[in-house]
């Protein structure tokens, strides 16, 4: 019987944070992916869950503040080329805010934006999908029917 090669796993929480039907995302402030659009998320710490850490990057990158009974499961995505800088697996929650939520720019995120769900918004990693899913998980209706593609680096 082979052994098979062990591999360090990144567990990793995003949220598809929703306000009147445009989802919000942050510029990413280095590689990889600099400049490039991305959900809010990231690492969990130690002793935390993925929903605490979802929770707390929405807060850290956007200064929305939510609570854990908000989120819902999209889903986890552990494709093993989801990542370039390695093997990660994330929890993606969506949730949606009142009309009159701000957000502003933190952390990591250089800049935040809300976008209608359209089949053109080129993201990082695999987040096309997991809109695409958050998308149909809340029956909102994308501003194009095409298939939303994740955008991989050459």
């Amino acid at each position: 019987m082979s052994e098979k090669p062990t591999e360090a796993v990144q567990l990793t929480a995003d949220v598809v944070c929703v306000r009147d039907g445009k989802i919000l995302f942050i510029e990413r402030g280095w590689d990889p992916y600099k400049g490039s659009l991305a959900l809010p998320g990231g690492y969990l710490d130690a002793g935390e869950t993925a929903k605490e850490a979802a929770v707390r990057e929405l807060g850290e990158e956007t200064g929305i503040e939510i609570r854990e009974a908000d989120l819902e499961l999209v889903g986890v995505y552990d494709e093993p080329d989801r990542d370039p800088r390695g093997r990660f697996v994330s929890v993606a929650y969506v949730v949606t805010v009142p009309a009159d939520t701000v957000a502003t720019a933190g952390d990591d995120a250089v800049a935040v934006q809300w976008q209608a769900p359209t089949s053109t918004l080129r993201l990082a990693f695999d987040h096309n999908r997991i809109v695409g899913d958050a998308v149909t998980k809340l029956g909102l209706q994308p501003v194009s029917r095409v298939r939303f593609n994740p955008r991989r680096t050459s």
